[in-house]
């Protein structure tokens, strides 16, 4: 069974990535990097949710340190900036670039992301990131930039969104988009 690293943003949107993952053979091990997400309540709920479904598969979850403060650092001058703008492929880039190094601490060949499976975000930002975070480690991983929104997977999201009774949130998770998303 290969091993990889799955950025999860949120168990709605990585449930049926990883039910795919474990049908292909592929064991994800998650990891939690939200810094993005505001108030610290939400991400608390976000993170309990992923955790939970986490258990019930037996799949070990990576929690990254809450740092809202770095992120708001990450996207200064960029509040103003609409959905899939500017703010968001900084947003990818400093959550992709923590999520290539723990891909190689940990020894594995390659990372992934469930924001790639949202239909708000920017897939060629995504892959932007993803691609600027392995440069940026000095290589030895690589990202697999796939768009998980293929497949059925949007309709199988929703499916165990319901089967397993997740709280759903209503926008992407910064204090900035939930004025566009809402």
């Amino acid at each position: 069974m290969t091993e990889v690293l799955l950025h999860c943003c949120c168990a709605p949107c990585s449930s049926a990535i990883i039910e795919w993952m474990l049908a292909h053979e592929v064991r994800p091990t998650l990891f939690y990097c939200n810094p993005n997400i505001y108030p610290e309540e939400e991400y608390l709920i976000r993170k309990n949710e992923l955790t939970r479904y986490a258990e019930k598969l037996g799949l070990r979850v990576i929690d990254d340190d809450y740092d809202h403060e770095a992120w708001r650092c990450t996207v200064k001058g960029l509040e103003g900036e609409p959905e899939r703008g500017g703010r968001c492929l900084q947003c990818f880039k400093m959550r992709l670039l923590r999520a290539a190094k723990v891909c190689k601490e940990l020894g594995f060949d390659e990372f992934t992301t469930t924001l790639a499976s949202s239909r708000w975000k920017s897939l060629e930002q995504i892959n932007e990131a993803g691609e600027w975070a392995v440069e940026q480690v000095g290589g030895g991983v690589r990202f697999d930039g796939r768009n998980w929104r293929k497949g059925g997977l949007q309709q199988r999201r929703n499916e165990l969104l319901k089967e397993n009774g997740f709280y759903n949130q209503q926008y992407c998770g910064c204090e900035f988009s939930m004025r566009s998303e809402k």
